[in-house]
């Protein structure tokens, strides 16, 4: 019971506690220049997912074996290697997504989320750990790009997956689908978030500590009060 609570916990590590995008602030080069559409993130989501996965669990498998003096340049090897595969699935299959996401695809190998799980994760720890946090990161930055490229879709094109959706409500402003919108919808975005979270944070914690005064009988507490009675 223990070790699948821990196995939920590294799963949703990466949606929540340690979200990539929101929490971290990694990745960001994608996260703005791909989100002028919500499928557009869903894409570079779905593709950076298949990354981390994959090369978390090869490096996770080779971990041991690798001299530390070439660390980096294996793990770079092996993250390219899986990039390579999902250009080329991209381009064969989704030959519209991969047009539109297109430099940045290849550029998942420099990708600092990718690595950064490779280096601070993949290789201290076990592949079924290591999956599970890929997938969580993953899931974590698809969610964060996808609403980022939803919010800017449809205030600045009106649309939402290439749908009409603010017909007759209001005129889309243009300038939510060019930079200065991306960096003004991200940053809204990452404040509400972390707000979001903190606030959730902070009563956990409250009722925590609640429980764990009436428990130590604190003097203040109305059980410890007439607890002789009871």
């Amino acid at each position: 019971m223990e070790e699948k609570k821990g196995f939920l916990s590294i799963l949703f590590n990466g949606i929540i506690k340690e979200n990539p995008t929101f929490r971290l602030l990694l990745g960001m080069c994608p996260s703005l220049a791909v989100t002028t559409m919500a499928k557009n993130g869903l894409g570079m989501g779905a593709a950076a997912t298949f990354v981390l996965v994959g090369s978390n669990l090869v490096i996770s498998l080779i971990r041991k074996i690798v001299p530390d003096k070439v660390r980096i340049p294996v793990f770079i090897t092996v993250i390219a290697g899986f990039t390579t595969i999902v250009h080329m699935l991209l381009a064969a299959f989704l030959p519209e997504i991969n047009k539109q996401l297109g430099i940045y695809i290849p550029l998942i190998v420099v990708n600092c989320i990718i690595f950064a799980r490779a280096e601070m994760f993949a290789q201290k720890n076990g592949p079924i750990s290591s999956i599970l946090d890929g997938i969580g990161m993953g899931i974590g930055f698809t969610l964060a790009i996808t609403l980022i490229g939803s919010v800017r879709e449809i205030l600045g094109a009106g649309t939402w997956m290439g749908i009409p959706v603010t017909v007759n409500l209001f005129d889309p402003a243009v300038l939510f689908i060019l930079p200065p919108g991306g960096f003004m919808v991200m940053g809204l975005l990452v404040a509400a978030f972390n707000k979001i979270t903190e606030r959730k944070r902070k009563e956990t914690g409250n009722e925590a500590d609640s429980e764990a005064g009436c428990a130590a009988g604190c003097p203040g507490c109305s059980k410890a009060m007439h607890g002789g009675e009871a």
